[in-house]
């Protein structure tokens, strides 16, 4: 099996609280939030499943979206340059798809660009059927580019989402 790391960015919780079911799934080490978090880190694993909320118009979590903390806005500026070829990363993303109809998961779209960029190769897309949402810039192809889960009007939907998520992503690692 794959070394998988799993990196979040969140103020509130519930990005790290999906990371933590994902690593005991996976029995994966303890999930890192990115505040915490070092290119090198990443670098120390063959595939990544990083995690990301939706703030605001379709921000990432930073200080200019008023974390209490750096967050991914602040992490992803170190990644350019840097060489993730070889690296699987897949993301998942939470938003709120009847608040921020027009920016759901919007998040997303930042990570698999920037990683995508560095030459990893991204998996995990994910169906947009089930979710009632007008536009995503994480809709790539027809497809959401990661997971896409809503806490706050689709918690219920999570868990099976997740698990067959998980079985996707550890088929394609192998």
């Amino acid at each position: 099996m794959a070394k998988v790391g799993v990196f979040f960015g969140t103020d509130t919780g519930n990005t790290r609280r999906i990371a933590k079911d994902i690593a005991t799934a996976l029995g994966a080490a303890k999930p890192v939030n990115i505040r915490n978090a070092t290119v090198e880190d990443m670098l120390a694993y063959d595939t990544l499943i990083l995690g990301t909320p939706t703030y605001g118009e379709g921000q990432l979590p930073g200080l200019s979206t008023g974390n209490a903390t750096t967050s991914w806005e602040e992490f992803l500026p170190t990644l350019a340059g840097q060489d993730f070829s070889g690296k699987k990363v897949a993301i998942y993303g939470l938003g709120n798809q009847k608040s921020y109809p027009t920016e759901f998961v919007d998040a997303m779209i930042y990570l698999y660009e920037q990683f995508k960029q560095c030459g990893a190769t991204m998996i995990g897309a994910w169906d947009t059927e089930g979710y009632n949402f007008q536009v995503s810039k994480a809709v790539v192809d027809n497809r959401f580019v990661g997971l896409a889960l809503d806490q706050e009007n689709q918690k219920d939907l999570t868990p099976a989402r997740l698990e067959t998520w998980l079985k996707m992503l550890t088929e394609a690692w192998g």
